[in-house]
């Protein structure tokens, strides 16, 4: 049994299959891990959650902003945007299965044994791992829960920035989301930094991963969202893995046990 770590999919559902067949994945055997993402402006968003459905257990997968966003839609707090390609789910015969089980997606997903966590975004600096459990514990039966949509239809917005224990209700819930599924820049006291995509930092911001952070032990951390990056963090500890598929880069997965990394590109 070998686990894989795949980056940013985004419904590049063809490209998913060829670079599993280059590394022979048994579905039988072997296990996937997705660092969130699953769907959205790539061309085969409804076969991408189908087949990842259908691994059961052997699929591990987090949730990103995009499949926060299809489930928004669902929910009939946003229009689809100019550029989404979520249409076929909406209209599936089994939409209601898919987006049940994206729904109970968890936001981070941890293996002690393995030494990795995995997260869509990134992990604010100032949460050990208790906190980050505890923090996406909080949003995921929110999520989950009969009170969902309200959460999605108040989930946009770059307000507030900073996380106070203070924070309640959807400001809480926002400032959580935020972290975990569209972070890249912040300060080292996690103020959030939105609107800067790119690899610039704005001044007195810097990727969320060059900070000291409170974690403690050896863990990992596995992430996606930050296709600029290429998958190149230049820090031990962080592996990143959205290489721009969607984008006409590449769809990277990561060999677990010894981090090898394997790629291909929608046109190969």
């Amino acid at each position: 049994m070998t686990t894989y770590a795949v980056g940013d999919i985004q419904g590049c559902y063809s490209t998913l299959r060829k670079l599993l067949d280059s590394v022979e994945f048994d579905e039988h055997k072997d296990k996937l891990w997705v660092a969130g993402d699953l769907v959205n402006r790539g061309p085969e968003s409804l076969q991408t959650l189908r087949y990842l459905k259908q691994l059961g257990k052997r699929c591990k997968a987090v949730l990103g902003n995009h499949d926060l966003h299809l489930l928004a839609i669902a929910a009939g707090a946003r229009e689809p945007k100019r550029g989404d390609t979520i249409t076929d789910i909406l209209k599936a015969k089994d939409r209601e299965e898919l987006l049940d089980w994206l729904r109970h997606r968890p936001l981070v997903h941890l293996s002690e044994k393995k030494g990795y966590l995995m997260v869509h975004a990134g992990v604010p600096p100032i949460w050990d791992e208790k906190k980050i459990l505890k923090r996406a514990a909080e949003l995921e039966e929110v999520i989950q829960g009969p009170d969902s949509d309200h959460f999605f239809h108040n989930m946009y917005g770059n307000e507030p920035n900073y996380w106070s224990k203070d924070l309640e209700g959807i400001e809480r819930q926002r400032m959580i989301a935020n972290y975990f599924t569209r972070m890249r820049f912040c300060n080292a006291k996690g103020v959030l930094e939105l609107s800067q995509k790119g690899n610039t930092p704005p001044r007195g911001y810097a990727p969320w991963y060059l900070h000291k952070h409170k974690r403690e032990g050896n863990l990992t951390i596995i992430f996606g969202h930050w296709a600029a990056l290429n998958g190149q963090v230049f820090r031990e500890g962080y592996e990143a893995l959205d290489t721009g598929c969607v984008w006409g880069g590449k769809l990277t997965l990561m060999r677990l046990k010894d981090m090898k990394r394997f790629s291909v590109s929608p046109d190969e």
